[in-house]
């Protein structure tokens, strides 16, 4: 039995979103719904991965922005030639470049910044 992982989170910018993650990290929309009991959403990843993230908007709600700078989604990216192409690619598809909150991810790593504040961080190391 395998085990699938769903990162999911609010946004008040869904389209937008959502296309910055499908460019920014290629991935592709895995499915999508219209008022759900009010919600729209989409889901991308990739077929044949273990996760995927969803990314909601409830009609008539503001969630806003991320309630802090440490929230992340961290990649671990070995091979430094695709970790420039993806750190290009982030920037193209609107992500923001920032100094990490927390310095370690400075060391080995890019940090990205979305619409909404969360962050994405793409690190240049094997994970352990």
């Amino acid at each position: 039995m395998q085990t699938q992982l769903r990162v999911a989170r609010q946004t008040d910018n869904l389209e937008r979103i959502a296309e910055m993650y499908r460019q920014g990290l290629r991935l592709d929309i895995l499915g999508a719904f219209e008022d759900h009991q009010g919600f729209d959403g989409v889901m991308l990843g990739k077929s044949g991965l273990q996760y995927h993230f969803e990314f909601t908007h409830h009609r008539g709600y503001t969630v806003g922005k991320s309630p802090t700078q440490d929230h992340l989604i961290v990649f671990y990216i070995p091979d430094r030639g695709y970790m420039e192409e993806s750190c290009a690619r982030m920037e193209t598809a609107g992500f923001k470049p920032v100094p990490s909150y927390n310095p370690y991810w400075d060391q080995n790593g890019r940090t990205f910044e979305d619409l909404d504040g969360y962050r994405v961080v793409l690190e240049n190391s094997e994970w352990e």
